[in-house]
């Protein structure tokens, strides 16, 4: 990492709770399971000050919500997989971070507001990732909702407000999306030894994102992801706003050592554990169709430019 980059490395993992309640029951939740145990041990052995979430299954609908709560403690129950069994948990976050947090993205033209109280459902990405990454709150946590509404630039913004803070506090960081790959899932009981990715068009594309992944190339990603988006068609996909704003969270290029830990079906979605690091190599300049953007301000209005009332 270079001494500019206060992301140290991010992860890329899934929201099911499949690995953290019933890794023995399918080969492939194991694997994703050993999986999160290994970022576990990486996130440890790291000087990371705090580790951001950035969970899909949180969603926002009036701006960006970030969850400053001390020490949020509950039980949760998944509403899809209730039947796995109850999660209870009670994290440590780092509320001033979260209000930093907050105040960069105010600061870059959003709407942002902290949470904090207790009984808050934190959402079922956040309680698995942090109960596996980070299961004794070695080091605290931030956790910032996914605006449903939210355009790409809206998105972007919000990822480079949590480097204005990182910076602003002098902190390191480990940063977490919570999100699937193709997210198409039976509508039925699906034994565990029978399950398996929803449609062969869902795994062909899952396998170009992996390979996207495992090169490194976060930025074509975040580049293309409205072509994958349109092939996958569905909202929860690595191709959408989970990789807009890890690409603009941690540096949008596509200088990154990666590696994909594990991949598996869950309930017919992809499911998969991925660390991309900061490196010094290049795969050379790219010519990028979409625009950057540093401040928020609203919708432009396109169709009503020049219209006279």
């Amino acid at each position: 990492m270079s001494d500019e980059n206060p992301v140290l490395f991010g992860l890329y993992v899934p929201p099911h709770p499949h690995p953290l309640l019933a890794p023995g029951e399918n080969a492939g939740w194991g694997e994703l399971r050993a999986a999160y145990d290994e970022c576990r041990q990486r996130i440890e052995a790291s000087d990371a000050d705090v580790i951001i979430i950035y969970s899909t299954t949180w969603p926002s609908i009036v701006g960006h919500q970030i969850q400053v709560q001390p020490e949020p403690e509950w039980v949760h129950v998944d509403d899809d997989f209730h039947f796995l069994g109850s999660m209870p948990y009670k994290f440590r976050m780092d509320a001033e971070f979260g209000h930093a947090y907050a105040d960069a993205a105010e600061a870059r033209g959003l709407h942002s507001r902290t949470v904090a109280y207790h009984g808050f459902p934190i959402d079922t990405g956040s309680v698995v990732a942090l109960s596996l990454l980070n299961p004794d709150n070695r080091i605290p946590a931030c956790i910032v909702s996914s605006n449903m509404y939210s355009n790409r630039a809206e998105t972007i913004v919000l990822g480079k407000a949590a480097r204005d803070a990182l910076i602003e506090q002098g902190k390191k960081a480990v940063v977490v999306v919570v999100a699937t790959l193709s997210n198409r899932m039976f509508t039925a009981h699906v034994e565990p030894s029978e399950d398996r990715i929803h449609s062969h068009k869902d795994e062909e594309w899952n396998q170009k994102i992996l390979e996207f992944f495992g090169a490194g190339r976060l930025e074509d990603i975040s580049q293309l992801s409205r072509d994958i988006h349109g092939q996958i068609r569905v909202q929860k996909v690595v191709a959408y706003k989970p990789a807009w704003w890890m690409a603009a969270t941690m540096g949008q290029h596509n200088n990154y050592d990666g590696e994909v830990l594990a991949y598996a079906a869950l309930h017919g979605s992809g499911g998969a554990v991925i660390q991309l690091t900061p490196a010094t190599g290049s795969l050379g300049d790219k010519e990028f169709d979409e625009d950057d953007v540093e401040f928020y301000r609203g919708d432009r209005d396109v169709l009503d430019k020049g219209m006279k009332e």
